[in-house]
């Protein structure tokens, strides 16, 4: 990102991370993972009614959902990424709905087009495989080993696969948000 912290990047008038922890919030109790020494990711949650906890420096994507999951007791937990804003309070709240409707199923965002994207809905049977990850792939592999249990949920757009990584990401989404997002 060019030296910037991409989840400090103003969305909807708040830092990327606040605004996407306010939507989560919204759809649920939440727990956000930071990593060690983020006072500025810390600070912009600070009036945010969520749990903030901190996983290792340089451990991956693995080690936020391992401590994400480490003491949860929940039917199941949603994995969303930060990254993602246009994923709305509303899809949070469908796939939450949908989960008791197929509470065996891992469900899982998509494009409208069928393209799997994020976030993930796993049940607590899965949790055990999930506290297991190594690595920065995240739950790829455990995603491919229960491939018969994912049930794809089509989102509006291409809002599940929208993900702000670079300063080019950024710039192309806020120049297509200024033309009618």
């Amino acid at each position: 990102m060019g030296g910037t912290d991409k989840l400090l990047e103003p969305v909807q008038g708040a830092p990327l991370v606040a605004t996407m922890a306010k939507r989560c919030a919204k759809a649920g109790p939440t727990r956000v993972i930071l990593g060690p020494d983020q006072p500025a990711r810390r600070a912009a949650l600070a009036e945010i009614g969520c749990e903030v906890v901190e996983a290792p420096e340089s451990a991956g994507m693995a080690a936020s959902i391992r401590v994400g999951l480490s003491d949860l007791e929940a039917p199941a937990a949603l994995i969303m990424l930060a990254d993602m804003p246009e994923i709305t309070a509303y899809d949070l709240h469908l796939m939450l709905t949908l989960h008791a409707q197929a509470p065996d199923a891992i469900l899982r965002a998509a494009s409208e087009d069928g393209t799997p994207g994020h976030p993930v809905l796993f049940p607590a049977d899965l949790f055990a495989d999930l506290r297991k990850l190594s690595g920065d792939i995240g739950a790829r592999d455990l995603l491919k080993r229960h491939a018969n249990r994912i049930h794809l949920i089509p989102l509006k757009g291409d809002r599940a696969l929208i993900d702000l990584d670079t300063p080019e990401d950024w710039a192309a989404w806020r120049a297509k948000e200024k033309g009618g997002l």
